[in-house]
């Protein structure tokens, strides 16, 4: 047994602080086997529902789930929006299979995240279990305030069970600090009507040059997608990351300026140049307003994009459509995630309040039924690989036009390469953002802004360049 870390390095708890704005920039949650078999052996059911009362300060990471404290009679749990509704699903045929009572809170997304780093700053106050943004999680783990759950999870036998590329963030040192829950394989999202009506033919597109090229037969004030100048990070880490793009190398050295990254940046200045693209604010209310009106008639995000649309632009419900993105080159990956969340067990609750949220995140995730519950009632998509085989994803899409979108996606997923986010994730962000600006106005060349980018991450971080 170990003692909790209740002191937090304030260097790393000022990074923390600085990570909540930008991740409200990524998507995300907002991720088969019977019942009842590596969760069982997780330390989940047999004779688990006795109250612990105590409040043990042992460490869960090297122990095994069938020894250590009884597991507590109650835990809190703390999401945001349809995630935690989704995990509000699971909390009652949990406790029917496990016993233990499991309270669901629903918190704002920015609240909840700001509510969390006060519990982490206080060491006191903090939930037994939290949703935690893969974009965020090299940030959160640095903290040390989280939790290893990486002897738990060896023994429920199902790491494997999750797409390769969810693991990277949620380690380091050796360690595990949460549980996968949703991903966010990447669509290109499309209006049928729009496409249709100018001639637009997108099942025959592989490439971005390609799709820039069917762009053109639309008219003037047509649109084919929207490059938003609040958001170049995002369509420059999906498309690096689908080209197996990093940026940062393994020992650490910023990578931004690689060829693959200048591959990336020449591609969004073509995309700008060709006319193909407006320049509307990302979530802004004329950016859904042009995908509603459909003058603009695509964007490329992850699968919890159509959840959004389909709250947002109900009434265009069936003159949808989605694609694999485009490829970067001729044969290469189609590929890649925007997005995603996690489950994550404070390093300050008791071993025994720990053990029972351990035993809720591996049964609510590690088991196909549940992701299937949660997909098909709130469009969480899971990172579980087994569920795929489930027959959710092959059902009809209404809003897509009867398209079968699930198992489009579910053929993405495993293919996705991982990606290495860092605590400096949040520089490479205004970094990029900035200069591909200055980009797009003309007033850099790609090279130039790649460079400048790159350059701008190593003296604001103290690292090297690769």
């Amino acid at each position: 047994m170990t003692k909790p870390r209740d002191t937090i390095d304030r260097r790393r708890l000022l990074k923390l602080l600085g990570v909540g704005g930008v991740a409200g920039l990524a998507g995300c949650a907002g991720t088969g086997e019977a019942p009842g078999t590596e969760t069982q052996s997780s330390g989940g059911s047999g004779g688990s529902t006795q109250s612990s009362g105590g409040e043990s300060t042992a460490s869960s990471g090297g122990e095994s789930t069938e020894s250590g404290p009884q597991m507590a009679s109650e835990i809190k749990v703390w999401g945001w929006d349809v995630a935690a509704k989704s995990l509000d699903l699971i909390d009652e045929p949990y406790e029917e299979a496990n016993g233990g009572q499991v309270s669901i809170t629903q918190i704002g997304r920015a609240d909840m995240k700001d509510k969390f780093k006060s519990t982490l700053l206080s060491g006191s106050g903090a939930p037994a279990a939290a949703m935690m943004e893969s974009v965020d999680a090299a940030s959160w783990v640095d903290t040390g305030g989280l939790r290893d759950v990486s002897a738990w999870l060896g023994e429920a036998g199902i790491k494997d069970k999750f797409v390769a590329g969810k693991w990277g963030p949620l380690e380091k040192d050796g360690g595990t600090f949460a549980l996968p829950w949703d991903i966010g394989p990447v669509g290109t999202f499309y209006r049928r009507d729009v496409m249709d009506e100018h001639g637009v033919d997108v099942s025959s597109v592989e490439t971005w040059d390609q799709y820039i090229e069917e762009g053109q037969k639309l008219p003037d004030d047509q649109y084919l997608l929207n490059l938003p100048s609040n958001d170049y990070d995002g369509l420059w880490r999906m498309m690096y990351r689908q080209i197996g793009g990093q940026p940062f190398t393994e020992n650490g050295a910023v990578n931004i300026n690689s060829d693959k990254s200048l591959q990336v940046a020449r591609i969004l200045k073509r995309i700008r140049d060709s006319g193909v693209a407006n320049d509307l604010a990302s979530w802004s209310s004329s950016w859904f307003t042009a995908f509603g009106e459909g003058t603009t008639a695509s964007l490329t995000a992850g699968a919890w994009m159509e959840g959004t649309l389909k709250a947002e632009l109900g009434d265009t419900s069936g003159q949808w459509g989605v694609f694999k993105p485009p490829a970067i080159e001729s044969g290469g990956s189609r590929a890649t995630n925007w997005g995603g969340s996690n489950v994550t067990i404070p390093q300050q609750v008791s071993d025994a309040k720990a053990r029972r949220a351990w035993d809720y995140m591996a049964f609510t995730l590690g088991q196909a039924e549940h992701q299937i519950t949660m997909y098909e009632e709130f469009g969480i998509f899971p990172a579980l690989r087994p569920a795929y085989e489930n027959d959710a994803f092959d059902a009809s899409n209404e809003f897509l036009g009867g398209q079968s979108a699930g198992r489009l996606f579910a053929d993405i997923a495993p293919n996705i390469s991982p990606y290495r986010f860092t605590v400096d994730t949040p520089e490479v962000t205004k970094a990029i953002n900035t200069h591909f600006r200055d980009m797009m106005t003309g007033s850099k060349t790609a090279k130039e802004a790649v460079d400048a980018a790159a350059q701008q991450v190593a003296d604001r971080t103290g690292r090297d360049l690769a």
